[in-house]
Parts: structure tokens; sequence; C-alpha cells
């Protein structure tokens, strides 16, 4: 027995607990999620889609739409022309397999370092009620290529498209079953209005956020 678990132990012990109660702690804790009635939510007349689209452009996102992920790199491209960014970037891998080349641009699928000026990344889900992405941390899920660059191009498609964050917490204990080590939220550019209360984009983060939804 190490050190560690020696002291965990003996706290057990002190608070009156068994040594293995881990199994029935989860099995409580998903019982309670399960069985807890949702608090009261606002009518939602609308549908997902639009919804997150227009709220995306409330939070200073720009938004773009194509029809398949085959359309991305001329998409991408296309953005990168219009605001005079570099042709290069990191990307998650499962982006990897694009025809970047093919639109001009040299996209590596690597985590983004210090000095990257556009990540391109996917997202776990995304919720329409805010236009807000939701991103895990992963292996093949870098958080770097979100945060690092100055101009984030997120790729979402239209079926990841969730209503509020409480069904992005459905979906997640769904299909993960256990949290990730980091859950990010990410609504429009990073921004801050501490000092005179004047906004400034890109504080902590993104001067811009690029959404291209993907309906395919």
């Amino acid at each position: 027995m190490s050190a560690r678990e020696s002291i965990l132990k003996r706290i057990r012990e002190a608070n009156g607990r068994q040594a293995d109660t881990g199994a029935m702690d989860r099995e409580a804790i998903l019982a309670r999620l399960d069985g807890h009635k949702r608090g009261p939510l606002p009518t939602m007349e609308w549908e997902p889609v639009p919804r997150f689209k227009e709220r995306c452009i409330a939070m200073m996102s720009t938004v773009d739409e194509v029809q398949s992920q085959d359309e991305l790199p001329r998409a991408v491209a296309s953005y990168l022309k219009q605001n005079n960014l570099p042709t290069s970037a990191a990307c998650w891998p499962e982006f990897a397999r694009l025809d970047w080349p093919g639109a001009g641009l040299g996209v590596e699928a690597r985590p983004c370092h210090g000095d990257d000026k556009v990540g391109i990344t996917g997202v776990f889900c995304a919720l329409a009620e805010n236009g807000t992405l939701m991103l895990l941390s992963g292996e093949n899920m870098h958080s770097t290529t979100s945060l690092l660059p100055e101009n984030h191009v997120a790729i979402v498609p239209a079926s990841r498209i969730v209503r509020t964050m409480e069904d992005g917490w459905d979906l997640l204990r769904r299909e993960n079953g256990s949290l990730p080590r980091q859950v990010n939220f990410v609504s429009g550019p990073s921004r801050t209005a501490d000092i005179e209360m004047t906004l400034v984009l890109g504080a902590h983060g993104p001067f811009r956020v690029h959404v291209i939804v993907v309906d395919a």
C-alpha cells in the first residue's frame, strides 16, 4: 500500500466509511443524476440550427455554412483570405485527411504552439440557446488549438447542435460516461471589460472565432 493509499484509508476509517465504497458512490451519484428533476426552462419556439447561427453572430463570432466536410478547405481558405491571415494552421487529427493543399493551405494535425495564428478544431457539441461551443480535451482533441491562436476556426456538424447546456451535459454523460480532464465552453472571441468598462477582444484567448456549420 502506498503512502497516499494509507492516508486515504485512515481518513475513510476516521469517517466511519468502508474501505471500498467507490462503486456504491458512483451508483448513488448516477441514480441522483438520473432521478433529479430538471429545473424550469423557458419556452423554446425555435429550430436549433438557425438559432445557433443567430446567437453566434450576437456573440461576435462569424458564421459560414457548407454542405459537406469536403468543402471545408475552400471555406477556411476564403475566411483566411478575407481577413488577411496566414495560410498555415494547426488542426485536430480528425481533419488531417481533408485536401488542404488543394485549397492552397498548409494545415498540420498537431497541438498548437505559441506562434500559431490559426487553430482548426471540431466540437463535442454546440448549444443553440446561446451560440456556445462545447469542447472536450483528449489525445486527439488538443485544447491548445482553440485557446492559443489568435484565430479559432470551429467545425460544427449540424447534427451536433443541441438546444441547451442541459442537453449538452446529458449528451456527454450518455456518450462518454465520465468527464474528461477539461470541458471548455467557447462563446465568441475572448473578451474583457475590466479596465474602465472598455470591451477588449482577445484578452485571454482568440481575437476571432469563426464557426463553420457542416450540414451533412
